[in-house]
């Protein structure tokens, strides 16, 4: 996964691997529950176990359709998760909840709500990690990436778990979008093409970091040579000419540079706009103090597609011939309430944050240890 990394700092050393003790990720629910309506809404901790392994089991457990199970994410397996579940009140007695036990599985609390738990019903993740063999001096050093990122925020890639053990399970998407392979379990198939949209959309962010060094590094006058050498098969947009637009990608405040064209949306909630030429400095401002982020492209039918010289560095990452639904995700994150301690005599760091829904933990990782973090060292 040869990524572009937002942040230009030196290897940092330290030992992650995903474990029940060193990598716990909590919920946050997108809404309060009533305390009363159709559903038991429950909250569970578990180790050891898929989300779906998890659903599966209450499924049998309780005899009720897997289907009849919401939930509202999915969570890791080599991890302490809490999540909540729903189970329609007709179908499963409280008394059965309240008396379940298993090792790897604990109900921590039950209440009830009107509606069933649907994927996206969610705010976002509370996160802990445990840094092992962290020295001084690379403390040191992570403390100041981490003061970084409070400011700057992470871009928001798919991470490694997305896209299987041997990371090419896209590869199958693509296959499947072509043409040149079918696979009957629906499901399946869909997840394969969702992997695929997720490679080009790691792609175009990469390329969109990488031009955004370019652009810091490179005078003005000089950006459309250095753009046609990089991009020496394609024909360059005669903006790039023009000083006083190159001028404005410059003097924008965030590393990340906003393009015209862009598709810009609110944060953390909201609805996308486009950003025009004139309104562009005004609006990298409005990035730089998080009320806005650039968005990137999940290829597929109905999406939004970026427009002038932000259409230009999007279309080879547009695939027509995606029939599943496209949509935009935040190319960019800024992680909630950041901290980072550490343990001398253990040479240990520890890390807390919040992230919005859809966002990986291991990318915010990523960058601190400016090298991949594929769950170890």
């Amino acid at each position: 996964m040869d990524y572009s990394y937002a942040y230009t700092h030196s290897k940092i050393v330290f030992y992650f691997k995903q474990s029940p003790r060193d990598f716990v990720v909590e919920e946050i629910p997108l809404y309060s529950f009533d305390g009363e309506g159709a559903h038991w809404i429950v909250k569970v901790r578990k180790k050891n176990l898929t989300t779906f392994e998890l659903i599966n089991f209450f499924s049998s457990y309780f005899g009720v359709k897997s289907s009849e199970i919401g939930y509202a994410g999915l969570k890791d397996k080599n991890a302490l998760t809490i999540q909540y579940l729903s189970f329609p009140k007709h179908l499963i007695n409280k008394s059965l909840l309240e008396s379940f036990e298993h090792p790897e599985i604990k109900i921590l609390e039950i209440t009830a709500h009107n509606n069933k738990i649907k994927i996206g019903h969610l705010k976002g993740n509370k996160f802990f990690i445990r840094l092992k063999k962290l020295d001084k001096l690379n403390y040191q050093k992570i403390q100041q990436v981490v003061e970084k990122i409070k400011q700057l925020g992470i871009p928001n890639y798919f991470s490694y778990q997305r896209f299987g053990k041997t990371l090419d399970n896209y590869l199958l998407g693509q296959e499947i979008v072509n043409g040149k392979k079918k696979i009957r379990d629906k499901k399946m198939q869909n997840f394969f093409i969702s992997a695929y949209q997720s490679h080009l959309f790691n792609e175009w962010l990469s390329l969109r970091i990488k031009l955004s060094h370019l652009i810091e590094k490179i005078d003005s006058k000089d950006l459309y040579r250095a753009l046609s050498l990089q991009f020496e098969n394609q024909i360059i947009p005669k903006i790039f000419l023009d000083k006083e637009y190159c001028k404005t990608l410059k003097e924008q405040s965030h590393f990340f540079k906003l393009l015209s064209g862009d598709y810009l949306c609110h944060y953390p909630f909201g609805k996308n706009f486009l950003t025009k030429q004139e309104t562009i400095l005004n609006d990298s401002q409005r990035f730089a103090k998080k009320d806005v982020v650039p968005t990137g492209l999940l290829s597929g039918i109905k999406a939004q597609i970026s427009e002038n010289e932000a259409g230009f560095f999007e279309k080879n990452f547009v695939d027509e011939k995606i029939k599943s639904v496209g949509q935009r995700r935040y190319a960019w994150i800024f992680p909630e309430e950041l901290t980072l301690c550490y343990k001398e005599e253990e040479a240990q760091g520890e890390l807390a944050f919040l992230l919005p829904k859809g966002a990986y933990a291991t990318n915010l990782l990523r960058e601190l240890a400016h090298s991949e973090i594929m769950g170890e060292e």
